[in-house]
């Protein structure tokens, strides 16, 4: 697996900002050439419509597409997520140790992970990208299941 293009990234983030709608969003994209935990990360704001896209140059990932629109993703679905978070607060106030909150925060993330990935798989598979889907979270797991890689 080759470290990914900024070329290549910023092509694929243009034409995907396109197909999702977010023409109207300044959105920039960075290569993370540092060492770091994710495979890819956004930031938004909201009220100036800007974001930047963050892409780990050591992929985890099979596919750079897939990241791409993952993150465009979260970026459409942004406004719903600061909506249940607000929610989420209003009822069980800001205090991340109220286990009833943290709970009800876990569920809330799960499900939006879960969504902003079925709308990926979606989208890619619409453009007949599906096949290019990346199963290397579960390589680790298969890996130590079989007893390889150690």
């Amino acid at each position: 697996m080759n470290d990914y293009d900024n070329g290549e990234a910023l092509c694929l983030m243009r034409r995907w900002q396109d197909v999702l709608r977010l023409r109207d969003w300044d959105i920039e994209l960075r290569i993370v050439e540092t060492q770091w935990r994710k495979s890819a990360d956004v930031k938004i704001d909201r009220e100036d419509k800007k974001a930047i896209v963050l892409i780990n140059s050591h992929p985890v990932s099979d596919s750079l597409e897939e990241l791409v629109v993952h993150e465009l993703m979260h970026i459409k679905l942004h406004d719903m997520d600061v909506m249940i978070e607000d929610l989420l607060d209003s009822l069980y106030g800001t205090e991340p140790a109220n286990p009833k909150r943290e709970f009800a925060f876990s569920c809330f993330m799960t499900v939006l992970e879960s969504t902003v990935e079925d709308l990926t798989k979606a989208c890619l598979s619409a453009a007949g990208r599906g096949d290019s889907l990346s199963f290397g979270k579960l390589q680790p797991e298969i890996d130590k299941e079989l007893g390889q890689g150690e």
